[in-house]
């Protein structure tokens, strides 16, 4: 399993909030991802959250500084909607790309990535609220439904060549209420590819309900760590307690 260090940023600050709206501006986005490394996460994502809403990706300084200090793998994602855009971000120093609203918009382009880079490097973002008792994906950070059922966009994804997939509950993200349960098993069931769950971890029992009943690789984490009602070290421990397999770190 790995611990995942999930920093949404809007501009050059990182930012939370609440189903993707009410955005709260914290710190320099950099500090964190320095302070999760140094306390074990496993790997990191910058996600910038309003890219394609102005067709561009504004990270390229943020990760640059990351790669000079940070030694652990990290994703990058928002407003890649070309092969030139994620040259870019991997030049930067990103080890994978995550693709969302241009991937919805033109499948191709995932198997165009993955042709290119291979699928190890490409990672697909799926963010899921349910509409009448069926799971549609999202796009826009939560704003923009699609009609797409998330079931049928994880098969198309993983037949395009996509190497992961992050799934993210709209209605629990940054609420701490927990993982969505029912979104991560209908995920799981239906793919290979590893799964990262992501959007309302809140309290420690969510690893056991996320990693072991819900079969997912691994989870990523926001609120909880950003406000300090975690650290990363906490979650490594529970996840040892429930034998779990961590990588080893020296604290």
């Amino acid at each position: 399993m790995r611990i995942i260090a999930r920093l949404d940023i809007k501009n050059s600050n990182l930012i939370k909030s609440i189903n993707f709206e009410g955005l709260k501006v914290l710190e320099n986005p950099n500090k964190f991802a320095k302070k999760y490394y140094e306390e074990g996460a496993d790997e990191l994502i910058f996600m910038d959250l309003v890219a394609s809403l102005y067709n561009r990706n504004s990270l390229h300084d943020i990760i640059k500084k990351a790669s000079e200090n940070i030694f652990i793998p990290f994703t990058v994602g928002g407003g890649i909607r070309t092969i030139d855009d994620a040259l870019k971000i991997f030049d930067s120093g990103a080890d994978k790309i995550a693709v969302n609203t241009a991937a919805i918009k033109n499948p191709k382009l995932i198997n165009n990535l993955a042709k290119r880079f291979g699928s190890q490097a490409i990672v697909v973002s799926i963010e899921a609220k349910k509409q009448n008792d069926i799971w549609e994906a999202y796009i826009e950070s939560g704003r923009e439904h699609t009609g797409i059922n998330v079931e049928n966009w994880v098969k198309t994804v993983s037949d395009l060549g996509a190497g992961e997939i992050l799934i993210t509950s709209v209605d629990r993200e940054g609420t701490n209420k927990g993982y969505d349960t029912e979104l991560l098993k209908l995920i799981t069931n239906k793919t290979n590819l590893p799964v990262i769950a992501s959007g309302g971890f809140g309290k420690l029992k969510d690893i056991k309900e996320a990693l072991i009943d819900s079969k997912v690789d691994a989870i990523a984490i926001a609120d909880a760590i950003h406000y300090n009602k975690f650290n990363i070290r906490d979650i490594r421990n529970e996840a040892l307690n429930l034998n779990l397999k961590v990588r080893k770190f020296n604290q």
